[in-house]
C-alpha cells in the first residue's frame, strides 16, 4: 500500500512542480521599423538562455514574432530583414478603404517560413489586430499565418483593412499596441513586454497631420502604459531619437533593445523556464 501511496505523492507533487515552471511569454509591440529593436531582445534572450513558451505580436512585432515562432533565430531575422527592406513590403492597389495592400508582406513570410498555419509553430503564437467595425480586439492564434499578419500591421487609411471571419481587420496598435492579454490563453505565467513607443519625446505639431499623429500616439501610449503595469518584466529600448521611417540606423536599434534586455535581465534574473529548443532546431520551411 505504501508503494501506492508513494505514487499518488508523487504524481501530485509532480503536478504541483509542472505548475511552478516558469513559462516565458514575450510580447512584442507595434512602432514600424523601430521594430528592429526586437531582433536585439530576442538576441540577448537567446544569450541568457532565455527559452520562450509563448510569443505575441502587434503590427511589426507579429512580423518578428512569427519569424521566430517558426525557428528563425533573431541573428538570421536581422539578415534577412535587411536583404528585404523595412519599408519594401507593399505594392500600390487602390481599395475603398485605404490606397495600399500589405500583400507583400504575406507573399515576404511565405518565402521565409512557407504557407504555414498557427498550429505548426515551434513556439505557440497569437498576433493581434483590431476589428475596425466594432473597436474591439480580435486575438488570431489559428489559420492562415501570412494573413493574420497582413491584418495585424494594416494601418488604417493606408492599407485596404484585412477581411477574416466576416470582420474587417486593421492594425492591432489601436486597441493593444504591447499584446500581453493574449499571453494567458497560450500558458505564459511569466509575462516580458518590449514597448518601443515607452520613452518617446513629443515634439511640437508643425501641421494638422503632426497634431493628428501625436493625438493618436498620445491615446495608444497612456493605454499602453496602462495595459503594461502588471507585467513582470518590462524593456524600454532607447529608441526615442529614431524615425519610425528611419532605415539607415537598423543596426543601432537592434543593438538598443539587446542593450536594453540586457540591463533589465542583469536587474531582474529569470528563473530559467523548463528546456525548449531554440529557434533554427527544427524547420518548417516549405520548399
Amino acid at each position: 500500500m505504501s508503494s501506492v501511496f508513494q505514487k499518488i505523492l508523487d504524481r501530485l507533487l509532480g503536478e504541483k512542480h509542472e505548475q511552478r515552471k516558469t513559462r516565458v511569454g514575450l510580447a512584442l509591440g507595434g512602432g514600424a521599423v523601430l521594430g528592429a529593436a526586437h531582433i536585439g531582445v530576442l538576441k540577448a534572450l537567446e544569450e541568457n538562455d532565455i527559452k520562450l513558451e509563448a510569443i505575441t505580436g502587434t503590427s511589426i512585432g507579429a512580423f518578428i514574432a512569427i519569424l521566430y515562432a517558426f525557428g528563425i533565430p533573431a541573428a538570421e531575422i536581422e539578415e534577412q530583414v535587411k536583404e528585404m527592406g523595412w519599408l519594401d513590403v507593399t505594392n500600390f492597389k487602390l481599395s475603398r478603404f485605404g490606397l495600399l495592400s500589405n500583400e507583400k508582406l504575406a507573399r515576404t513570410l511565405h518565402d521565409m517560413i512557407g504557407d504555414v498555419d498557427f498550429s505548426e509553430a515551434n513556439i505557440p503564437l497569437a498576433v493581434v489586430a483590431t476589428n475596425i467595425g466594432s473597436g474591439k480586439v480580435r486575438i488570431l492564434k489559428e489559420g492562415d499565418v501570412a494573413l493574420a499578419a497582413m491584418a495585424s500591421t494594416c494601418v488604417p487609411a493606408v492599407f485596404a483593412p484585412v477581411e477574416i471571419d466576416d470582420e474587417m481587420l486593421v492594425d492591432g496598435g489601436l486597441v493593444e499596441n504591447v499584446p500581453l492579454s493574449p499571453l494567458d490563453g497560450l500558458g505564459a505565467n511569466f509575462k516580458i513586454a518590449v514597448d518601443l513607443n515607452a520613452r518617446r519625446q513629443y515634439e511640437k505639431p508643425g501641421d494638422i497631420i503632426d497634431v493628428l499623429m501625436n493625438a493618436l500616439d498620445i491615446a495608444i501610449d497612456n493605454s499602453t502604459r496602462l495595459q503594461t503595469r502588471e507585467v513582470d518584466l518590462l524593456i524600454k529600448p532607447k529608441v526615442f531619437h529614431f524615425s519610425r521611417t528611419d532605415t539607415e540606423n537598423v543596426g543601432h536599434i537592434v543593438d538598443e533593445g539587446y542593450q536594453a534586455t540586457q540591463a533589465e535581465l542583469k536587474k531582474h534574473p529569470i528563473k530559467k523556464a523548463r528546456s525548449r529548443s531554440l529557434p533554427g532546431k527544427k524547420s518548417t520551411h516549405n520548399s
